[in-house]
């Protein structure tokens, strides 16, 4: 465990080394520092987790392992240390990063072979972990306010890491600045905590919280109101998830990484660790539980009208999240955090196998141009078959069935039925769209010649990521005993009738999908045809958030830069100078040497002050 703060800088040494590089490593070199670096962060993973579960089984109670190293900030009161806190939770989530991460560099070697700023790249991903290892296992919020904001810059840089086409920059900059609205409302609860409690040391804020603060008083309320608010922009949930698609200009392996094992699961991060002050809020609470619903049904929708296979998979991801949400808000806690670990497994697998096809089909995104790829690449089709049967809840075979099913057990256990049945609905708009793209892309007739090469670097991750998206991925138990509150199980008739309803809507979605995308498409057609325009154009476009967005906040914003174009503050303080020059100028014209101008300014003068006198 002393060992425990090398997971974050090695990864921030090969940072730096390829930084400072100015691309004067080789191809080969760089990837042996990028990948290497997390290589060696995923064995030290590997002796931490050993040593955890070695300790574990010699205790019964909850084990957290802090390490403490120098004092960061000390002002007055204000003391905050660099420290390091391992428990259940962040040894899971570190064990999710790098392990997963380590996947995405290895495909990349692949993937980036070839591509202009090569060790840029890799320079960005590494950062990019160090951050989100950072923001997992630190101990107060301060220091993981610090791996927060990395991991946002990372998300800039890689988003824009084609920053030649204009449109990739516009891209990079709304995905900056949404999620800034989030990290600005995040840091303001980062205030309210200190002044009210005196500390930004997580655990002490949540003993001190249930100390002197009622359930539902107003300041845990608006503190935890402020940390969903950042949670919603961190994972692109409703209303600040429209970032999250415009971020699909980034290279794959990027979008892997930020769907899969960083960035958008930041948010769950948050709200599992801060869970003792949310339940101090449980109107809070609920609002967590109806983000994630709506975000669920609102993404599928938006999946279901899409033709970008990266753009499919994006609102696939925030469809995911929201379930986590969903599971949050429900107090399924265990629920939330194994759905967040299977999800990493079958959407690397699809992010990753997407750029398999996107490159053999010369950079083609659009599913309706591609077909029949089942025979050209049936590596692929596998990997989309599994992993989408895991994102669809494919019934006993898949990762994602088994922790689908956790969260809507959790959400009846805590009598939420509603919930229960709106997420059964997010199941069926989920096995609907992702064999709509399944189908589209690798059945019917070869629309376009595809290019494969292929070598051990694009084909073990994929076997990997493959394994795991089976429900040998559920086997696999994240050690949150003690971590979360305990909850009563439902009786096994209960289960069986929620595992039934869930099994039955996502084989009825693949096949009803397979009727309608299949064939000669005649039933989609009409039925395309009879769908209002508008409604497609709805979903199509983010149910207009993009729109409104830019009528509400966008352009008030241009018309105010266009009233400021001139700087009218610079014309108002040029006011007394332009008087005091008016003045002299006038004044001046007194100054003329004639006796007579003069005589009749005095009786002038003289005449304006009897007038005063007289009338006052």
């Amino acid at each position: 465990m002393n060992l425990l703060y090398f997971t974050i800088l090695l990864p921030l040494i090969s940072f730096l080394l390829l930084s400072f590089s100015l691309n004067r490593y080789s191809n080969k070199l760089s990837s042996v520092i990028g990948i290497g670096s997390i290589g060696l962060t995923a064995l030290l993973t590997i002796y931490i987790v050993i040593d955890f579960f070695i300790k574990q089984s010699s205790r019964t109670s909850i084990i957290i392992y802090q390490q403490n190293f120098w004092n960061w900030i000390s002002v007055d009161n204000l003391n905050v240390k660099i420290s390091l806190m391992l428990d259940g939770l962040s040894l899971t989530m570190l064990s999710i990063i790098i392990g997963v991460s380590f996947l995405i560099h290895i495909f990349s070697y692949w993937y980036m072979c070839g591509e202009e700023g090569y060790s840029r790249f890799f320079a960005y991903t590494n950062l990019f972990v160090a951050g989100m290892i950072i923001l997992v296992l630190a101990k107060n919020f301060l220091l993981m306010y610090l791996g927060w904001e990395i991991v946002g810059l990372c998300s800039y840089l890689l988003i824009g890491f084609y920053y030649k086409i204009p449109s990739n920059g516009i891209a990079a900059i709304k995905a900056f600045l949404i999620t800034r609205i989030g990290d600005i409302f995040l840091i303001f609860s980062l205030f309210i905590f200190y002044k009210e409690l005196g500390s930004l040391d997580i655990p002490e804020i949540i003993t001190l919280a249930h100390k002197n603060l009622e359930v539902s008083n107003i300041t845990i309320t608006i503190a935890t109101l402020m940390l969903l608010i950042g949670a919603i922009g961190k994972s692109a949930q409703l209303p600040l998830q429209t970032w999250l698609v415009e971020a699909m200009v980034g290279p794959t392996p990027v979008s892997a990484l930020i769907h899969a094992a960083t960035m958008v699961t930041a948010g769950v991060y948050l709200i599992a660790r801060t869970h003792s002050l949310f339940l101090m809020a449980p109107e809070i609470l609920h609002i967590v539980a109806i983000v994630g619903t709506m975000t669920l049904l609102l993404a599928g929708f938006s999946a279901l009208t899409q033709n970008n296979i990266k753009r499919i998979l994006a609102y696939s991801t925030m469809s995911q999240i929201g379930y986590m949400f969903l599971a949050l808000g429900a107090q399924a806690w265990n629920a939330a955090i194994f759905h967040l670990m299977t999800h990493a497994f079958f959407k690397a697998l699809l992010f990753l196998s997407s750029g398999s096809i996107i490159l053999a089909c010369h950079h083609e995104q659009n599913i309706f141009k591609m077909g029949g790829l089942k025979k050209s690449m049936p590596l692929i089709y596998i990997c989309f078959l599994i992993g989408g049967s895991s994102l669809s809840a494919f019934p006993l075979l898949t990762a994602g069935f088994f922790s689908k099913e956790a969260i809507l057990s959790g959400t009846m256990i805590h009598g939420h039925l509603s919930f229960t049945i709106f997420a059964i609905l997010g199941e069926f708009i989920t096995s609907l769209y992702t064999f709509r793209m399944i189908f589209i892309m690798f059945y019917g007739q070869e629309k376009i010649k595809v290019s494969t090469k292929k070598n051990i670097t694009h084909h073990l991750p994929l076997y990997i990521l493959l394994f795991l998206s089976t429900f040998v991925g559920a086997m696999i138990i994240p050690p949150l005993k003690n971590i979360f509150p305990k909850i009563i199980k439902l009786v096994n008739y209960e289960m069986l009738q929620i595992n039934i309803a869930s099994s039955l809507v996502t084989i009825i979605g693949i096949v009803l999908a397979k009727i309608l995308w299949i064939g000669k498409k005649n039933i989609v057609n009409k039925i395309i045809n009879n769908i209002d325009n508008f409604i497609k154009q709805w979903w199509f476009y983010d149910f207009g958030f993009d729109w409104l967005y830019n009528k509400i906040f966008v352009l008030p914003y241009l018309l105010i830069t266009k009233l400021l174009k001139n700087d009218p503050l610079n014309y108002l303080i040029n006011v007394p100078v332009f008087l005091f020059f008016w003045s002299n100028r006038n004044l001046a014209i007194c100054q003329n040497g004639k006796i007579r101008w003069y005589i009749a300014s005095i009786e002038v003068g003289t005449v304006f002050i009897l007038g005063l006198l007289l009338f006052y």
